[in-house]
C-alpha cells in the first residue's frame, strides 16, 4: 500500500476517534488541556506504528491501549505532575452537586493506575480480562484495584449519588 494511502487511512481513522480518545482521556486526566495533549500523544503513535495498528483485531482497542499506556508512563515520569506544583483541593459542591463535576474530582484523588481501571472497566464498559491485558496486569489485580477504587469513590462521593435520582421541581 503506498504511503499516500496510508496517510489517508490514518487521517480518516483519527477524525473518527478522536472524539471517543478524547472523552477517555478526559475520564484520566480530569482537564481538557491535558486530556487534548494525551490524545494528541496518542494519535502520533498511533500514527508511528500504523502498520501494525492497522493490523490489530480492534484498531479502537488497539488505540485505547495505547492511550492508557501513554498516560500511566507519563504518570510515572512525574510529566503531568510537573503541571501542578501542588495539590489542589477537590471542588467544594454546593447543596445539589453536579454530579459529574463531582465524580471527576473524586476520580482524581485515585491514583493513576487505579483510576485508569476504573475508567476502563466501567465508562468504557471492558471485561475484566481486556483490562488486564491493556494494563500487562492479572484480571485477579483488575479486580482488587477496582473493588478497592469503587469503594473509595462510594466513600468521597457519600450522598452525591442520591441527586442523580432526583427531579428538579418546577
Amino acid at each position: 500500500m503506498p504511503d499516500s494511502d496510508r496517510r489517508r487511512d490514518f487521517e480518516e481513522y483519527a477524525r473518527a476517534a478522536q472524539g471517543r480518545l478524547y472523552r477517555t482521556a478526559y475520564l484520566l486526566c480530569g482537564n481538557a488541556e491535558n486530556a487534548r495533549d494525551l490524545v494528541q500523544t496518542t494519535l502520533a503513535r498511533l500514527f508511528q506504528y500504523w502498520r501494525r495498528a492497522q493490523a490489530a483485531d480492534c484498531l479502537d482497542g488497539y488505540a485505547r491501549t495505547v492511550l492508557t499506556r501513554v498516560y500511566l508512563a507519563e504518570r510515572r515520569r512525574g510529566l503531568r505532575d510537573l503541571l501542578h506544583h501542588s495539590r489542589q483541593d477537590p471542588v467544594v459542591a454546593g447543596p445539589q452537586p453536579d454530579l459529574r463535576v463531582t465524580l471527576l474530582a473524586a476520580l482524581a484523588e485515585l491514583p493513576p493506575r487505579a483510576r485508569a481501571m476504573v475508567v476502563l472497566r466501567y465508562w468504557e464498559d471492558q471485561s475484566v480480562s481486556a483490562v488486564a491485558h491493556q494494563l500487562r496486569c492479572s484480571e485477579s489485580t483488575v479486580k482488587s484495584q477496582c473493588s478497592r477504587s469503587l469503594a473509595r469513590l462510594r466513600e468521597q462521593l457519600g450522598d452525591a449519588h442520591a441527586y442523580a435520582a432526583e427531579v428538579p421541581s418546577r
